[in-house]
Formats: structure tokens, sequence, C-alpha cells
């Protein structure tokens, strides 16, 4: 738990308590004295079992609290705190080009990615909204962000290989950010690749593009240490580790390393814990409210019980 100011300049103004305390004793030891010019002041304070500077220490207490639930209250407290975000708004980005086809992932690494997005919207929690865009040398939307989490898995389901050739990352962010451009939640992209970026747009690029926009990356590289093949293709497909890293760490995202069907499903089920996350929450003016609600304390203890006759 952490506590921030939006105007600690204010801050300042607390120096206003101790001057308060001085004052307080100051006056109230003012007021013995001239007391006691009139009347046994000591016998009083025997009679009364000290009860009057009671009565002052809880008033001094309100009246510091009024004070420091005030200024906290100007100088905007926000407290900070892990908790469930209940709404998020996320894009699954699957890479759909040729090289998916890699044997390394039973039956293929496409297939392999499907089930363990499926397995991911399953563990998705809350209001939040899931969409999926699929790409190789382009990027296509297979299902706009929706609260419908079956007809996501179906869109899931229904992905297939691109035969457009090449694989442009840059896109993929674009187009999957253009669509979380509404609504005020907290926005995720989950881009899950086996190859570099070798057409197209350059993911940082992409990525100055969408920068307004504050959507949070999250990469997955889905490739075993020796690569895959394809059918009729002697070359293996490696992914590239350090690209997909920076692309995550400059939106503050993560990168995981899926070198086998279990670490893909295992990336998948941490990513789906970023509902709990730092959240904020602007507590000034509840001090606000129970500064003012301490303040009629002290004016009713004053006017009824504390009364001076």
């Amino acid at each position: 738990m952490e506590v921030t100011f939006s105007n600690p300049k204010y801050l300042l103004l607390m120096l206003a308590l101790p001057i308060l305390i001085f004052v307080h004793f100051y006056t109230l030891k003012h007021a013995s004295r001239k007391a006691l010019k009139f009347a046994n002041y000591e016998a009083i304070m025997r009679v009364t079992g000290g009860q009057a500077v009671h009565k002052s220490v809880l008033i001094l207490i309100l009246r510091l609290c009024i004070v420091a639930f005030l200024v906290l209250a100007v100088t905007g407290t926000t407290l900070w705190y892990q908790g469930v975000s209940a709404k998020y708004d996320m894009v699954l980005a699957i890479d759909a080009s040729s090289s998916m086809l890699a044997n390394d992932y039973t039956p293929n690494r496409l297939e392999a990615a499907k089930n363990a997005a499926t397995l991911f919207v399953n563990m998705v929690k809350g209001d939040v909204k899931v969409g999926v865009v699929s790409f190789s040398g382009a990027a296509f939307i297979d299902k706009e962000p929706t609260i419908e989490l079956k007809e996501v898995k179906e869109a899931i389901k229904n992905i297939q290989i691109h035969t457009l050739g090449g694989t442009d990352l840059g896109q993929a962010i674009i187009t999957s950010a253009n669509l979380l451009r509404e609504g005020n939640a907290p926005k995720l992209i989950v881009l899950l690749t086996d190859g570099r970026s070798n057409i197209g747009i350059d993911p940082q690029e992409a990525i100055d593009r969408i920068g307004k926009e504050n959507v949070q990356i999250y990469t997955i590289g889905i490739a075993t240490g020796t690569g895959g093949a394809i059918e009729g293709i002697a070359a293996a497909f490696t992914v590239d580790d350090i690209a997909l890293k920076e692309i995550a760490e400059s939106t503050g995202g993560q990168y995981f390393q899926a070198a086998s069907i279990g670490a893909l499903e295992t990336a998948f089920k941490e990513i789906a814990q970023i509902q709990k996350k730092k959240m904020k929450l602007d507590i000034s003016p509840y001090l606000l409210i129970f500064s003012f609600a301490m303040l009629f304390i002290e004016w009713g203890l004053l006017s009824t019980k504390y009364r001076i006759t």
C-alpha cells in the first residue's frame, strides 16, 4: 500500500499542527492563571478529577484531526493498493502466418496457441471485454472486444493460416490498439507469435503511434529451443526473443517464452492474473467529509457537554 499526493506543496500547511498545539496549551495556561485570581482553581481540579484538562485534550485532538484532514484533502491524497480490476479490455493477437504450422508443438504451433488462448478466456473474470485479431503479412479482426466470451472462443477456434506471406507485428499492434480506443477501462494486448517482424510497420514505430492510448502489450514467443519444421521446408523456424521482449517492456508489459505447451499455458495463466493490479483511490473527498464531520462534533461538544457556563 502506498500514499501519493497530487499537490505535495500544500503539505507545508501541516506546520500549523504544532502551532495549534502551542496556542492551545498557552491559552489553557493563561486561562488557568486568570481563573486563580477569582477562584481556587486547584480545588476545582481536585473536585472535578481534572476533567477540565480531559476536555481540553479531547477538543485539541479533534481540532488537530480537522486541520490534518483538510490539509490532506487539499494535497490530493491518493491511496494505491493491490486490487482486482472489475473491468479490463483486451485483445488477443495471434500469429497465423505459415510458420505457425511448425511441428515442434502437437499438432502444430497454431493449434497449440488456439487451445491455450481458449483456456485463457476461460480464466478471465469480471466485466472484461475480449477481442481477437489474427495476423501474418496483414492483420485481420476476428472478433471485436465483447463480454460474450463464448463468441470469443468461437472466433479463436475459427482462426486459420493466412495465405498472405510475412509477419507484420507492427500492423497487428495498431489494429489491436484501434479496437481498444473506446472506454476508460485498462487496456491490454496479448501478442502471440513464433517469428520476427519482416514486413510492414516496424513494431517500435507502431508503439509510438499508440502511445497515447496507454495500452500494455504482453508478448508470448511460441517456439521450442530447437525450432520446428514445416512439411516440405528444410529450415527451422525460431522466435525473435529480443524483439518481443523490447515490445513488452516498452509498454510496461512482460515477455513470456513458451518453449513447450506447458510453458505456453502457464504464460496465459500468469497474464490472466494481471487483473490483480496496482489500483488507486482518491481519498481527498472522504478526508473532506471526515473533517467537516469532526467540526460538527466539536461544535456539538462545546455547545452541550463541554459548554463553559
